[in-house]
């Protein structure tokens, strides 16, 4: 071989090779061309775009999620059901609802209403009193901050509440504190006085309520169930259809809500008892079956002997593939929500604001 065919054919596998190594699709964008493409498909009525499209752009960015359209999108359909793009939404009728709670707390512990009267007289550190800063209240981040105040400084508060506060979501994707306290690891900003009182801030907020969205990997063949899954709880859409499979092949009734064990209970539920019930059919004895019933908050329950058995057997029985998401069919308990609303209905709300953003692109 001469030396010239030999160099030509050394350049030809040097240029297959870079191809080869390439990463496929787009390049990602810079943090620049992040924001610009959030600020393009905000709704035109959001006011401080730019501050959205920043705090939007590092809740992704820092959490190595890509700045696609699809993932906007997702970001901004939820923020916008949840809270009309405001950092600290009112709730109607939340000094009445806080109200209740004490109210309803005190006789469980049977305070008499008149010492939670004169308690709740007495004043707080900013000089108001704290009956006076609950009828005020009209934000989930002003009713936390009476409650933390009322605990501190009350001794009645630490009867009533303990370490309690009745306040379990906030921000402008309404997120739950709880899930933000356990991801707070990596969490890019210094923390203004805690956890909870980042949730409230809209760059709080945004970042926790994105991680809860997007940030865990689920083979949904559309957003619709992973909008079902920040309702209901990671895979909740998943696991909900292993219920309606593991129904159709046992003919147990269950409720499609994706809870498959009843945790920190020694009690077994009725989904759990559903697969027992299959225990010799899928070789498996009681504490296999719930160790492996115990992924199902995590991607590894697709990998289990009790999944993929109970849809091969579902599947026999109904003689068609069976779906691997459907919506969980959960009934929305709040004291905030006034009407019958479910997470059907939450993730098709989500879902219809979602598609009129893709259209913006």
């Amino acid at each position: 071989m001469n030396s010239s065919l030999l160099s030509s054919l050394l350049l030809a596998s040097l240029l297959l090779g870079g191809c080869a190594s390439r990463p496929s699709g787009p390049p990602p964008l810079s943090p620049e061309q992040a924001r610009e493409r959030v600020q393009a498909l905000l709704p035109a009525s959001v006011v401080d775009r730019q501050g959205w499209a920043a705090d939007i752009q590092t809740a992704l960015t820092t959490q190595d999620i890509a700045a696609t359209p699809e993932n906007i999108c997702a970001v901004l359909a939820v923020t916008e059901q949840e809270s009309t793009f405001q950092a600290d939404p009112p709730v109607p009728g939340l000094a009445r609802i806080a109200r209740e709670e004490i109210d309803r707390r005190a006789a469980r512990l049977r305070v008499p209403a008149s010492l939670v009267d004169a308690a709740l007289g007495i004043r707080s550190p900013d000089g108001k009193t704290y009956k006076q800063r609950l009828a005020a209240a009209r934000t989930e981040k002003q009713l936390s901050a009476i409650f933390d105040d009322f605990t501190g400084m009350v001794p009645l508060g630490q009867t009533l509440f303990g370490r309690f506060n009745p306040v379990h979501t906030g921000g402008p994707m309404q997120v739950s504190i709880a899930f933000a306290e356990q991801h707070a690891g990596s969490y890019p900003y210094a923390v203004d006085g805690s956890i909870r009182r980042e949730v409230f801030s809209r760059r709080g907020g945004l970042y926790f309520g994105t991680r809860h969205l997007l940030g865990y990997p689920a083979d949904y063949p559309e957003p619709l169930y992973r909008f079902a899954d920040f309702n209901a709880g990671w895979y909740a859409s998943r696991n909900a259809a292993f219920q309606s499979a593991l129904s159709r092949l046992t003919g147990i009734e269950l409720a499609l809500d994706g809870d498959l064990i009843i945790h920190d209970s020694l009690a077994t539920g009725a989904t759990e008892r559903a697969v027992r019930s299959l225990g010799p059919r899928l070789g498996l004895n009681n504490p296999a079956i719930y160790n492996q019933l115990k992924k199902a908050d995590g991607p590894d329950f697709e990998d289990t002997k009790v999944y993929r058995q109970v849809f091969e057997l579902a599947e026999q029985t109904a003689g068609k593939q069976l779906p691997r998401a459907i919506l969980p069919g959960i009934t929305l308990q709040s004291p905030k929500i006034t009407r019958k609303l479910t997470t059907a209905w939450f993730a098709k709300r989500v879902n219809e604001r979602y598609l009129r953003c893709m259209q913006r692109n």
